[in-house]
C-alpha cells in the first residue's frame, strides 16, 4: 500500500512534528513533494506565529508554492502527520495537490475520513486522491502524549 519513497516521506514530516514539542505547539508535520523531491515543508506554528491559519499542511503550501513560483503544486502530493481539518483540506484542492497521505485520524476536526469526507463532494473542482495509516502509531502516540503532558 505504501512505498519506501512514502515511508521516507512520512518520516521527514514526523521529525517536523517533532520539531513542534521544542516550541509547544501541537505536533504535526507536513511536507509537499513533486517528482520524487521535497518542494515544501511545514509543521504547526499557530502559537509562535500568533496565527491562527498558520498549520503544517498550510505552512507546507505555502513553502512549496514559494520554491517552485506557482501557487497552483499540480503534480504535487503532501504527507501530513494528523488527518488534515476543513480549512486545511480546502487549501490543498485549491493549491491542486494530486494526492494526501496522513498518518492518523483526528476525530475532532479531520475532514477527510473522520467528521466528513470532504474530498469526496461532487460539488469539489478538483479531485485529490487520499490514503492514511503511514506512521499511524508513531503520529498518534506523540500527540496523545503531548496532549496528557498539558493535562
Amino acid at each position: 500500500m505504501f512505498s519506501s519513497n512514502d515511508k521516507l516521506f512520512m518520516e521527514r514530516a514526523f521529525e517536523l512534528a517533532m520539531e513542534c514539542l521544542d516550541d509547544e505547539e501541537v505536533p504535526v508535520g507536513a511536507v509537499i513533494v513533486k517528482d520524487n523531491k521535497i518542494i515544501g515543508e511545514g509543521k504547526n506554528k499557530v502559537i509562535s506565529d500568533n496565527d491562527v491559519t498558520s498549520h503544517a499542511e498550510i505552512n507546507a503550501i505555502r513553502d512549496a508554492s514559494k520554491n517552485i513560483n506557482n501557487y497552483r503544486l499540480n503534480g504535487s502530493s503532501m504527507y501530513v502527520t494528523l488527518e488534515p481539518c476543513h480549512m486545511c483540506a480546502k487549501a490543498i484542492i485549491d493549491a491542486r495537490l494530486e494526492n494526501l497521505i496522513f498518518s492518523t485520524k483526528e476525530p475532532k476536526t479531520g475532514s477527510i475520513v473522520s467528521i466528513d469526507c470532504f474530498f469526496d463532494n461532487q460539488f469539489l473542482n478538483h479531485k485529490v486522491d487520499y490514503r492514511f495509516g503511514l506512521l499511524e502509531e508513531e503520529s498518534s502516540s506523540l500527540l496523545k502524549d503531548f496532549f496528557l503532558s498539558k493535562r
